[in-house]
């Protein structure tokens, strides 16, 4: 005896509900169905049958076949966000910006592996699969550019440092390491710390190198460094491990690649009674919410999220329109936001 058919033992194709299937149940043609399901009724479906052909995909729960449409127009409406983490409250504001620009026409989906991590070219072309309308890739390396290899509409975020033909939106990190240089400078610091992401992204090598260039320049000198990925916990123990040498070597303040990374060495530098900012000057890169809330207060750089996530989300438009980019590559302003973990009784 066989047993009993169950939802569980359908096959796909048996649950599959297709447009014939509304189209019957409508009591209209299939041809019908496509224009309603795409939105191109007017002046060609009636009120009615607009009407009819809802009542029964809403009935029969039916979802059009997105991959097929992708197939017969060439591209589908997917945009692939390619970011080193999202749960990077900084990553928050990007996508926030990519979404309002976007509107409703495309489905925004994110690629993204471990916090810090870019995802692997191979990994990337095996979504391209998809036929997505275009790509943006925040925080890239050269690496990952060169194995890419991709004809898809392409736009970049904050690649500062790499020559590509892609059109990009990049910050200005450069003028931010430097205005955090003068700061600490002016502040009378002599020896400093510089913690670093270990992601190898061509933003963080950028920062890093203007920092230091600046720093040589007013006398203040980089007498330790260290990495970590992205992340408060890996910060912290880094820290931990590191202060005690840099204690002895006279370090006054650290400089931290992002705001992540100064969480963590705020965090640990309260359990081992280091003050701040008497003892330790901090700073961060960023300028994430909890910046401006933390204990104390993170003197960090700017960097305008939303609106980087919106000028590359309307770059990718256009290209995907076929329209001509007038401004190749587009530079947001960074600025200093000082605040109580570098100068005693700053104002937030």
């Amino acid at each position: 005896m066989q047993p009993p058919t169950t939802p569980q033992s359908c096959s796909a194709a048996s649950r599959r509900v297709t447009a014939a299937m509304v189209a019957a149940r409508a009591g209209v043609s299939a041809a019908t169905v496509s224009l309603v399901t795409s939105g191109k009724t007017a002046g060609r479906v009636s009120a009615g049958n607009i009407a009819r052909v809802d009542a029964a995909v809403a009935e029969l729960g039916y979802v059009v076949n997105g991959l097929g449409s992708s197939l017969a127009k060439g591209r589908s409406s997917i945009v692939f966000l390619i970011a080193p983490d999202v749960s990077n409250p900084f990553y928050a504001k990007v996508i926030s910006g990519v979404r309002e620009a976007l509107g409703t026409d495309f489905q925004l989906l994110l690629s993204v592996t471990e916090a810090g991590q870019t995802p692997e070219p191979a990994d990337v072309r095996r979504l391209l699969a998809l036929r997505p309308a275009g790509l943006l890739v925040d925080a890239p390396s050269a690496r990952f550019l060169t194995e890419l290899r991709t004809s898809d509409p392409l736009v970049l975020l904050d690649a500062a440092g790499i020559e590509s033909d892609a059109p990009s939106v990049n910050f200005d990190v450069a003028r931010g390491a430097k205005l955090l240089a003068g700061h600490l400078a002016a502040q009378g610091h002599k020896k400093v710390g510089y913690l670093d992401s270990a992601t190898g992204t061509e933003t963080f090598r950028v920062r890093r190198a203007a920092f230091y260039h600046e720093a040589d320049r007013l006398g203040v000198a980089v007498v330790a460094a260290g990495t970590t990925t992205v992340d408060v916990g890996a910060a912290a123990f880094a820290f931990t491990k590191l202060w005690p040498d840099w204690s002895v070597g006279g370090v006054t303040a650290v400089v931290c690649a992002t705001d992540t990374h100064a969480y963590g060495v705020l965090q640990e530098a309260r359990v081992a009674g280091v003050r701040v900012p008497e003892t330790l000057a901090v700073t961060g890169f960023d300028d994430l919410p909890y910046s401006e809330t933390s204990n104390p207060g993170l003197t960090t750089v700017h960097l305008p999220a939303v609106e980087l996530g919106s000028l590359a989300g309307a770059q990718l438009l256009k290209l995907i329109a076929g329209e001509k980019i007038t401004e190749l590559h587009m530079t947001l302003e960074a600025t200093l936001v000082v605040r109580g973990s570098t100068v005693v009784d700053s104002e937030a």
